[in-house]
């Protein structure tokens, strides 16, 4: 018993050759397997082999039809139809073959003509038929001899499908076992991360042929096959790699939902563009469906998903022999909302610290009492930038991204309710000042110049002391510089982590003070001063730091400075 692998053309001209009934061929098994392999012999082919998946498409409205021979009575068969983007109806019938010339005997074989319409004519008798866009199976332990036909049409568009046929499902198993319970389990569930789990694969567990799990996420439904998720995604598109051992993947660190926009997303594939029914495809929209393969582990967090947002998860079971997949029953869950943070009221005039949590957020609301033509937010970031979002009754004022100190000057409105949202750094915590005022002379922080780093002069460095300059601006401010001895392997990674600019002054040793000093400049071209270090030991390390001060007694640190005396004099 064999599936037909040559055109039907040629099967009709064997059917008169012989006056008696005779089988044909047995499958040649080295010959099939080198058939297989080689894709283009089913290609637009209308036999279907014999223990092969093909790989075809259905236009809408027409329909197709594909024949395998069924040699021997009593054969078993199976035959799995996997619809990818749209429903499929098809159907699965069987015929007689004609076994002798005539009803006579004369040996004299019938027109081919005559068996052709013979053959292709005769409706036959429907074996199985379905509709849907679900993995459907046609199983049989005993199938009769015959020509066997299977009808596809598509009447929603466009679409791919895949059809796999067997005579020997028992030992042949292309597709991976799912285990006696297929679904996968929610087993923990964040604000931004789902844990899954699932039972594996007895391919894997008891056969021990080689499988690897493969997740799709997205936030618009289940997939029944991995066909499906492929008709989504861009063909260019490739399986993620699987992640180090211990480190679950995230496919959503980035940009668009975790991966970014590929230029050929949009493109058809590429034997479409020939087709020679000449139809126009048109690009298809991106969407937010992503897949990653895991290996051979059963457990899996995705993270980093949006808070309040419905997720769909499906699990397939992939054989990386065969490239054939089974579907797990695909599950849903709604990651959990954001926690309701309280609102911190905001005084006039008054300096309020924050304190973020790493990628968090906080809420300010800042009401004045009294009417107002302009209002004032003065923001000092001690560490990383933040980002600062300003709305007045619901409708967005600003957003801004702060680095040191930087003030934002709204029009005013009477009545008006100020809502402040502040977004800490993603590589850590985050620490700021922040004032809100309807009074432009109130200026707690001090003004600052664009550059706050501090230079040292190489040629002007002794055994004993060090000269430094820095700027200022127009407004007169007072200006403290300190000095820390610090151990010559001191780098520039420890110095980062010093950066606090709102640790003031009052922080440090009385030893460590160098001095203090007022300065300003009207000229602005001109506000920069300088200051030579003294009594420093020769060949030592130092950090030096300058602080200004402001009227309401406020400091900010300018960018911490490291020095070193020369060792020989």
């Amino acid at each position: 018993m064999l599936l037909l692998r040559c055109p039907l053309p040629f099967l009709l001209l064997l059917l008169p050759l012989a006056s008696r009934p005779q089988k044909l061929p047995t499958r040649d098994e080295e010959l099939f397997q080198m058939q297989i392999r080689d894709k283009a012999f089913f290609h637009d082919s209308s036999v279907i082999p014999d223990g092969a998946e093909i790989s075809s498409y259905l236009f809408r409205d027409t329909p197709k039809r594909y024949f395998f021979v069924v040699e021997e009575d009593n054969t078993p068969l199976a035959v799995t139809v996997t619809p990818c983007d749209a429903p499929l109806e098809w159907k699965l019938s069987v015929q007689e073959l004609p076994e002798e010339a005539s009803g006579e005997g004369s040996g004299d074989p019938e027109p081919l003509e005559q068996q052709k319409q013979q053959i292709t004519n005769e409706e036959g008798t429907e074996l199985f038929s379905y509709k849907g866009n679900d993995v459907e199976y046609f199983v049989s332990s005993s199938s009769p001899s015959g020509l066997y036909q299977l009808d596809l049409l598509s009447t929603e568009k466009d679409t791919h499908f895949k059809v796999y046929a067997t005579t020997t499902p028992e030992s042949d198993q292309p597709y991976p076992e799912l285990p006696y319970d297929p679904r996968i389990d929610v087993t923990s569930l964040g604000r931004t991360t789902v844990t899954l789990a699932w039972k594996p694969s007895p391919t894997a567990s008891l056969l021990r042929q080689p499988i690897q799990y493969c997740i799709v996420i997205n936030k618009e439904h289940n997939f029944k096959s991995l066909c499906a998720v492929e008709a989504k995604l861009s063909s260019d598109d490739a399986f993620m790699m699987a992640p180090k051992p211990g480190l679950d993947f995230s496919p959503f660190d980035f940009a668009h939902f975790g991966f970014p926009a590929d230029n050929n997303s949009g493109k058809e594939r590429g034997f479409l563009k020939s087709s020679k029914f000449g139809r126009q495809t048109s690009p298809k929209p991106r969407v937010d469906l992503h897949r990653v393969c895991i290996g051979n582990k059963n457990i899996f967090t995705v993270s980093d998903l949006k808070p309040d947002t419905q997720y769909y998860f499906d699990m397939f079971a992939v054989n990386t022999d065969t490239n054939m997949s089974t579907a797990y029953v695909g599950t849903f869950a709604r990651t959990k909302e954001e926690a309701k943070q309280k609102t911190v009221e905001l005084k006039d005039g008054k300096v309020t610290d924050v304190f973020i949590k790493r990628k968090g957020a906080k809420f300010l609301r800042f009401a004045p009492v009294s009417s107002h033509q302009k209002v004032t937010f003065s923001v000092h970031s001690c560490l990383d930038a933040v980002q600062i979002q300003v709305r007045r009754d619901g409708k967005l004022l600003l957003s801004q991204s702060v680095e040191g100190v930087r003030q934002f000057q709204l029009r005013g409105k009477a009545k008006a309710k100020y809502l402040i949202r502040l977004k800490g750094s993603k590589r850590g915590a985050s620490m700021l000042k922040i004032l809100a005022t309807t009074r432009p002379n109130k200026q707690s922080f001090p003004s600052l110049p664009e550059d706050t780093r501090i230079k040292a002069f190489d040629k002007l460095r002794t055994c004993s002391s060090v000269t430094v300059a820095w700027l200022g601006t127009q407004e007169r401010n007072k200006f403290c510089i300190y000095k820390r001895e610090v151990d010559d392997n001191y780098n520039e990674e420890q110095k980062k982590r010093e950066q606090n600019q709102c640790l003031g002054p009052d922080t440090r040793k009385k030893s460590e003070k160098v001095l203090c000093k007022y300065f300003h400049s009207q000229n602005i071209q001109k506000a920069v001063t300088t200051e030579t270090i003294r009594g420093l030991q020769p060949g030592k390390s130092y950090l030096l730091d300058v602080y200004v001060i402001g009227h309401g007694g406020h400091s900010v640190k300018y960018q911490s400075k490291l020095v070193k005396t020369r060792k020989f004099c």
